[in-house]
C-alpha cells in the first residue's frame, strides 16, 4: 500500500480518481503545525529557531495519518509545490517520523492522470530552500506582529494586528488619500473644430494641437480668456487639409492569467474579492480543470499551446492562428518561470461544456480564465487608422493645426473570444489640400483630476509592481486590512482609510 497524502479532501478525491487501489490518497486538511497563539515561540538566542505545536484541528487527523504511515510501503507528500505546499510535507515528515527511505515527494502544476503519472516516475525529496524560505517569512511575520500588536493595543485598540506586509499595503491606501486630500485641481481648456466636406452633411471633429510651430500641452489654454483669444483668431480662417496617414494597426492579445493579473480582471468583470477569486480558483484546480492557480510566470506548455491552435483553427478558422506560438514573458523580476501561467486544462473543455459541472462562481471564474488562454493564441484584431490634420490660414494670423484620429476594425481575431472595447470613428474621404467647412467651434472646460482611490484591482497591481508580498498573499492580505477596519470600501467599492487605518499608519 502506498499512502498519498495532499491538503484537502477535494484534491484527494480527484487524484483518487486516476490511481490503482494500491494508492490510499487522505488529506491533512492544511497545515498540521504552526506557531503558538498564546506565546512568541521563537528562541531568538537559538538562531531564531521557531517552537512548533500540532494545531488543535490537527489532532485527530495525525492520529489516523500515524496509523497509515505505518502500514504504508513509501508515503507519497503530493501537498503544492510552493513554499506552503512544501512547509507542509516537510511538517508531515517530522510529525510523522518519516526516515529518507520512507517518503517520497512529488507535485504537479494540474491535476490530470497523466501529470500525476509523470510525478510518481520523478519523485524527489524535500527542497529545503522552500521550507526554510516559509519558515524566515513565517518568523518575519511573527516577529513584526507580536512586537507592533502589543503596541497597538495599548496606543489605539484590543484586537488590532499589524503585519509585515500588511502594514504596508495600509499605508499604500492612506498614502493615497492624503494626496487626494491634498490635491489642487487645476483649470485647463481645449478647443475643437467640427467640420465637414463641401456639399456634404456628415460632420467630424478635430482638436487643436499646434498654435504655429509649438505644440500645445495639456494644460496650455489655462484659462477661457486664453481659449477666446484663439477662438477669436480662428474667427474667418480658412480650414485646409494639411496631410492624411492611413495605416493598419494591429491590436495584440493579453497575456494568459498569473494570479495577480486574474484577481484584477475577476475584480474588474465580476466584482469578485481577491479573497473569494482565490477560493473559486482553488476549487477549480482541485477538480481538475486549470492548472495552479498562485503563480507569477506567463510560460505555457507545449502541450497546451498544440491544444489551443487545434482549438482555434477547428473552431474559428486558420485566418485566427497567427502561424506561430505567442510566448510571452514575465515583468517581475522575481517570478518563477519554471511554473505555469493559469490556463485550463483542456482547451476543447468550453465553458459551455463544463457548465452543468460547475457553480454559478465557478462557471463564471472559469470561463474568463478559459477565453483569456484561448485569446492569448489567437491573430491579432487589425484596424484602419486614419490621421487627418487640418491646417487654418488667416492673414497676419500664426497658423493653427487641428487633428482628426479615426479607426475602423477590419479583421476582430483574438476579440472573437476576449471582447475589449476599442473606439471606433469613420471618418470621410479626404485629399490633401482640399478646403474643409467650418460648422462651429467648441471650447470646453476641465480640470485635472486627482489620483484615483484603489480598487481591488488596482491595490493588487500597486503591491505586486512594488515588490510587496506574493501571488499566494495578496488575498489575504486585502482580507486582513478590511477585518481589522484599517480600510474600508465606498459606494463605489473603492478603498479609504478608516481613523483606526490613519492611526495605525
Amino acid at each position: 500500500m502506498f499512502l498519498v497524502i495532499v491538503e484537502s479532501p477535494t484534491k484527494s478525491f480527484t487524484i483518487r480518481r486516476f490511481l490503482s487501489p494500491e494508492y490510499v490518497v487522505r488529506a491533512s486538511f492544511g497545515h498540521i503545525r504552526d506557531l503558538p497563539e498564546d506565546k512568541f515561540g521563537i528562541d531568538i538566542e537559538n538562531n531564531f529557531k521557531p517552537q512548533y505545536i500540532i494545531l488543535p484541528k490537527a489532532k485527530k487527523i495525525i492520529k489516523q495519518l500515524k496509523e497509515e504511515a505505518k502500514k504504508a510501503k513509501t508515503v507519497i507528500l503530493a501537498t503544492d509545490e510552493d513554499r506552503e505546499g512544501e512547509a507542509i510535507s516537510w511538517h508531515l515528515i517530522k510529525v510523522l517520523n518519516l526516515s529518507e527511505e520512507k517518503y517520497q515527494r512529488i507535485t504537479f502544476r494540474e491535476i490530470t492522470k497523466e501529470a500525476i503519472t509523470t510525478a510518481l516516475k520523478n519523485p524527489r525529496k524535500i527542497n529545503l530552500n522552500l521550507v526554510n524560505a516559509q519558515q524566515a517569512r513565517r518568523i518575519l511575520d511573527r516577529i513584526v506582529g507580536y512586537k507592533l500588536s502589543p503596541f497597538l493595543w495599548k496606543k489605539v485598540a484590543r484586537k488590532l494586528s499589524a503585519g509585515r506586509v500588511q502594514s504596508v499595503a495600509v499605508r499604500l491606501v492612506v498614502e493615497r488619500e492624503r494626496e487626494i486630500e491634498n490635491f489642487v485641481p487645476q483649470e485647463y481648456w481645449t478647443i475643437e473644430a467640427v467640420l465637414r466636406k463641401n456639399k456634404e452633411k456628415e460632420v467630424f471633429v478635430a482638436k487643436l494641437i499646434k498654435k504655429g510651430k509649438k505644440l500645445i500641452p495639456k494644460l496650455g489654454i489655462k484659462t477661457k480668456n486664453e481659449a477666446d483669444e484663439i477662438i477669436k483668431e480662428l474667427n474667418g480662417a480658412v480650414f485646409k487639409v494639411k496631410e492624411v496617414e492611413q495605416k493598419e494597426v494591429k491590436k495584440n492579445p493579453l497575456p494568459p492569467f498569473t494570479t495577480s493579473t486574474l484577481q484584477q480582471e475577476a475584480w474588474k468583470k465580476l466584482r469578485f474579492p481577491a479573497k473569494k477569486t482565490m477560493q473559486v480558483a482553488q476549487s477549480l484546480y482541485e477538480k481538475g480543470y486549470i492548472t495552479y492557480h498562485r503563480t507569477d510566470s506567463l510560460n505555457l506548455s507545449k502541450q497546451s499551446l498544440f491544444s489551443a491552435k487545434n482549438f482555434i483553427e477547428k473552431n474559428y478558422g486558420k485566418e485566427y492562428w497567427p502561424g506561430f506560438f505567442r510566448k510571452y514573458k514575465s515583468k517581475s523580476k522575481i517570478a518563477q518561470e519554471a511554473h505555469e501561467a493559469i490556463r485550463p486544462i483542456f482547451a476543447n473543455n468550453t465553458p459551455l461544456l463544463l457548465k452543468q459541472k460547475l457553480d454559478k462562481n465557478q462557471n463564471k471564474l472559469y470561463e474568463l480564465i478559459w477565453r483569456r488562454f484561448i485569446a492569448s493564441q489567437m491573430s491579432s484584431a487589425v484596424f484602419n487608422a486614419t490621421t487627418v490634420d487640418i491646417e487654418t490660414k488667416k492673414e497676419k494670423n500664426k497658423n493653427y493645426l487641428f487633428r482628426a484620429q479615426g479607426q475602423v476594425m477590419k479583421f476582430d481575431g483574438f476579440l472573437k473570444v476576449y471582447p475589449i472595447v476599442f473606439s471606433e470613428t469613420q471618418l470621410p474621404e479626404l485629399s490633401k489640400n482640399e478646403t474643409l467647412i467650418l460648422e462651429k467651434l467648441l471650447p470646453s472646460q476641465h480640470f485635472t483630476k486627482p489620483p484615483s482611490r484603489y480598487t481591488e484591482a488596482t491595490l493588487i497591481k500597486a503591491l505586486e509592481e512594488n515588490g510587496i508580498g506574493r501571488p499566494s498573499t495578496y488575498a489575504p492580505i486585502l482580507s486582513n486590512i478590511q477585518e481589522r477596519n484599517y480600510i474600508k470600501k465606498d459606494e463605489q467599492k473603492k478603498f479609504v482609510p478608516t481613523e483606526i487605518g490613519i492611526v495605525v499608519n
